[in-house]
């Protein structure tokens, strides 16, 4: 269904302009930190104010908005099949899974467990088949991995599960080399990938007003390559940005449009998310709350600070403090992601699969959250009105008395009209006993159960397959 986006707004007009007039000095006064003398040298030539002393970058407002201003504001994330491609930009929202976690609910053993290699392809078989999770972000770390090919085997597992656009988190140039080198050979060449690049890549500057030598490397290599990137902030209130909302808030957007900007100065007109990930802590334990309604607000809030400079953004939603899919998880998940997308975010991570504070997933959890994704896609949609869903024909023919199951309209619009869920228990209460009494839980474990078993098999062509691990020696078997 198309979508109307209904507004939610945290912050009015005037709030936003004083939160972006307070990131701007942030940027001309305080200035961002940079780990890494050649970008330094990079970001001077360019016009930028170095203060080599503490090896800080300060922006300066006219030369700020110049470069801001070569970022596109529509992209595209493609997947190789072109049936989910992800258009950003275009007033539509998009959810995906979270990803980099170490722990897994295995609801066989009612406990946690490390990740390995098969979860990545096994939560990438998932999102493949689970309709209302747009892409695949690289949902895990895998233990069972040498750490110089995290990389290379995370993508290659990724895009042989899925043709849905796969991103992911790479922790150094290198690992974003392996990916485009892995990427290049699927797409059968650079120049296709170039045209169409179906693997994108996330990396973060480090809270507060710090990027590290890594991330510049990765933010230039995507640039300039054509694969898009986002540099997501991760301030969190009380901790690493101000214990006050407003204050995160002008940091994180500080952060944000620094990657952008030094982004778009290595290569002009590269595909560039604002990347917002606020958080919070709770201030009377200390302990870090990826859940907490405030960082609904804020993300929400975070899609009004990049839409004043047209900038498609990489939001945060769907996370929660639950250790299981119980009522806890299903009020946070729901809240933050239905906030978030009522503020027309283009694409919202962590949506899908996250338990424990972002730290862990959870198969069941995954299809929950599609289904939890289903209805908030419905509520975007709104209430379609023209001639033939105001009724008035058929209202008409039926009269006072009658009824409407067996009428032609109500066949043609009983479709497009509701949401059914998959998951969600629609029987009355014998039947229910009948059938042993199924929970969206049970049936969640159930459909994993069936999505997982069907998609055993790879989806990348066998020959291409012995031609990546010919050329690959660091590749791993499931």
């Amino acid at each position: 269904m198309p979508m109307r986006l209904p507004p939610y707004r945290p912050l009015s007009p005037e709030d936003v302009r004083k939160i972006d007039q307070t990131s701007r000095r942030i940027l001309e006064r305080v200035g961002i930190r940079i780990l890494e003398q050649n970008y330094l040298d990079i970001l001077k030539a360019a016009g930028a104010i170095i203060d080599q002393g503490d090896q800080k970058v300060r922006f300066e407002a006219a030369w700020l908005d110049e470069v801001l201003a070569r970022a596109p504001s529509q992209f595209v994330l493609y997947s190789r099949d072109g049936k989910n491609d992800v258009h950003l930009g275009e007033e539509m929202v998009h959810f995906a899974n979270g990803g980099r976690v170490f722990r897994i609910l295995d609801m066989g053993t009612g406990g946690y467990r490390l990740t390995m290699l098969r979860d990545v392809a096994h939560t990438a078989t998932l999102v493949n088949q689970l309709e209302n999770i747009s892409l695949y972000i690289i949902a895990c770390q895998a233990h069972d991995l040498k750490p110089q090919y995290y990389h290379l085997n995370d993508f290659y597992h990724a895009l042989n599960f899925t043709s849905k656009h796969v991103m992911g988190g790479c922790d150094d140039a290198e690992g974003v080399k392996q990916m485009w080198e892995l990427a290049q050979l699927i797409a059968g060449g650079e120049e296709e990938l170039r045209e169409k690049p179906f693997v994108s890549v996330i990396s973060n500057p480090i809270s507060p007003l710090t990027i590290d030598a890594n991330t510049l490397k990765i933010l230039n290599i995507c640039g300039t390559s054509g694969i898009p990137v986002t540099c997501a902030p991760a301030p969190i209130s009380g901790a690493t940005a101000p214990a006050t909302l407003a204050g995160t808030l002008c940091q994180m957007h500080a952060e944000a449009l620094a990657g952008v900007a030094i982004t778009q100065v290595c290569a002009p007109g590269a595909k560039v998310l604002y990347g917002a990930v606020p958080s919070t802590m709770d201030m009377r334990h200390m302990e870090y709350t990826m859940g907490s309604v405030e960082m609904a607000i804020m993300n929400g809030a975070a899609v009004q600070l990049a839409k004043l400079y047209d900038l498609p953004i990489y939001a945060s939603g769907g996370v929660t403090e639950a250790k299981r899919p119980d009522i806890q998880s299903g009020c946070e998940k729901t809240f933050s992601n239905l906030m978030v997308a009522m503020n027309g975010a283009d694409l919202i991570h962590l949506a899908a699969g996250m338990l424990d504070s972002g730290n862990s997933i959870s198969y069941e959890q995954y299809v929950i959250d599609n289904e939890i994704i289903g209805m908030i896609n419905r509520i975007l949609a709104g209430i379609s009105v023209n001639e033939s869903t105001l009724g008035f024909d058929v209202i008409e023919k039926v009269g006072p008395g009658g009824n409407y199951v067996m009428e032609d309209h109500t066949i043609e619009h009983m479709k497009e009209e509701f949401f059914y869920p998959d998951l969600g228990v629609r029987c009355n209460f014998d039947i229910w006993e009948e059938r042993g009494r199924p929970s969206m839980l049970s049936r969640a474990n159930d459909l994993v159960d069936e999505i997982l078993d069907d998609g055993r098999e790879g989806l990348l062509d066998t020959d291409l397959i012995l031609e990546i691990k010919k050329k690959f020696s660091g590749i791993q078997n499931l």
